[in-house]
């Protein structure tokens, strides 16, 4: 039975990131993901925003994790060529009754930590993008864009470059304690095969708590239960007259429909909270006229027809609809007592920004 030192499943964004931070510390990793390409997954249908950490509930592990990330992503990407841009974004508050709120979420940025926050009248607002109708702003300086397929490809290389090795078409059957780590079983299409890892990582996004049942030993209460959101996207036909992100007060489950731009300046607009039973990746065309109504209400001018389906994504949620939102879970031996374990559940927004920094927890998990 082969051994290794450690082995981390899946290769999304989140999980290169954790395989290029253990490989960089000196460790012998394997990387395998069950299909035949890095990122194939939720990470390829992000919105590809790097996100300020203005949201999150101060202490919480997404707040924590955003800002750190935000500020290790910049840097990776300045330092490999991965292309990004601080575009910027506003917040706003089409309603003169949701100023209140829009202040609140400034207090909890500032609290967070976050720099480059400023809160702008109508006006000022105006001034700068002048296509709005909207009460009032918060600009977030920091908010910016990136190439996610070039950022995880960097990644896969840089871990690559440290002696990580990549495994596809290899998916995680089963684990159980052994010899001080980890028996495991992985399936690789020819009769499956059996390595024993000091250590073990699950970052596998969508299906992490149903692999996780598969490990002995982890407690069952320490297992959440998988819910999925699915985020639909529509593009806008032309150049939209934005120059930044434009994102509304947020709601209940999400972030609102908002404006993003890719690099290329195409504009799209979501992603909704739509939950469903089990994960699907077709745009539901339905919520299109939803869409037009939620934006209008801060860009009255979009045009009829403007919008096309574009892709959906599915955020991997540990809660209930009715829930309050629920915190990253990256649960290490001082969560369940196993010794060499990392579970990673509900990385969803802002994984993306958050990737590198949830690397160095993990890492930090698994020092003896």
């Amino acid at each position: 039975m082969q051994a290794i030192d450690t082995l981390v499943v899946g290769a999304g964004v989140v999980g290169l990131a954790v395989a290029d931070a253990l490989a960089r510390a000196g460790r012998e990793v394997v990387l395998v993901e069950a299909t035949g390409l890095i990122g194939s997954g939720v990470s390829s249908r992000s919105s590809e925003v790097i996100h300020s950490g203005i949201y999150y509930p101060p202490g919480s592990a997404k707040a924590r994790l955003c800002v750190r990330g935000k500020q290790l992503l910049y840097e990776f990407c300045e330092r490999n060529d991965v292309p990004q841009r601080r575009c910027g974004k506003l917040i706003v508050a089409p309603r003169a009754d949701q100023v209140a709120a829009l202040e609140a979420l400034l207090a909890r940025g500032q609290a967070n930590g976050v720099t480059g926050l400023r809160l702008l009248d109508r006006p000022a607002v105006q001034a700068c993008e002048p296509a709005l109708d909207v009460h009032a702003a918060i600009a977030s300086a920091t908010t910016g864009i990136v190439d996610s397929h070039a950022l995880m490809s960097a990644l896969a290389r840089r871990a690559q470059d440290h002696g990580a090795v990549l495994v596809f078409k290899t998916a995680f059957e089963r684990a159980q304690p052994h010899a001080g780590g980890w028996r495991v079983r992985l399936a690789d299409g020819g009769g499956g095969l059996d390595c024993a890892a000091r250590r073990l990582v699950l970052a596998t996004g969508l299906n992490a708590p149903t692999l996780a049942r598969a490990i002995q030993g982890l407690p069952p209460a320490r297992v959440p239960v998988e819910r999925y959101a699915r985020g639909n996207y529509f593009a806008l036909a032309g150049r939209a007259p934005f120059a930044r992100l434009i994102y509304p007060v947020p709601e209940k489950d999400g972030l609102g429909v908002h404006l993003t731009l890719n690099l290329a300046g195409q504009a799209r607009f979501g992603p909704d909270v739509e939950w469903i039973e089990r994960p699907g990746f077709e745009v539901n065309t339905a919520r299109l006229a939803p869409f037009y109504g939620a934006i209008r209400r801060y860009w009255p001018g979009l045009p009829d027809g403007a919008l096309r389906p574009d892709y959906a994504g599915v955020r991997p949620k540990i809660y209930e609809p009715h829930e309050p939102a629920a915190d990253f879970r990256i649960d290490g031996p001082r969560a369940h007592g196993l010794a060499g374990l990392v579970c990673l559940f509900g990385i969803e927004s802002p994984g993306l920004t958050s990737a590198l920094a949830i690397a160095e927890q993990v890492q930090a998990e698994l020092r003896d």
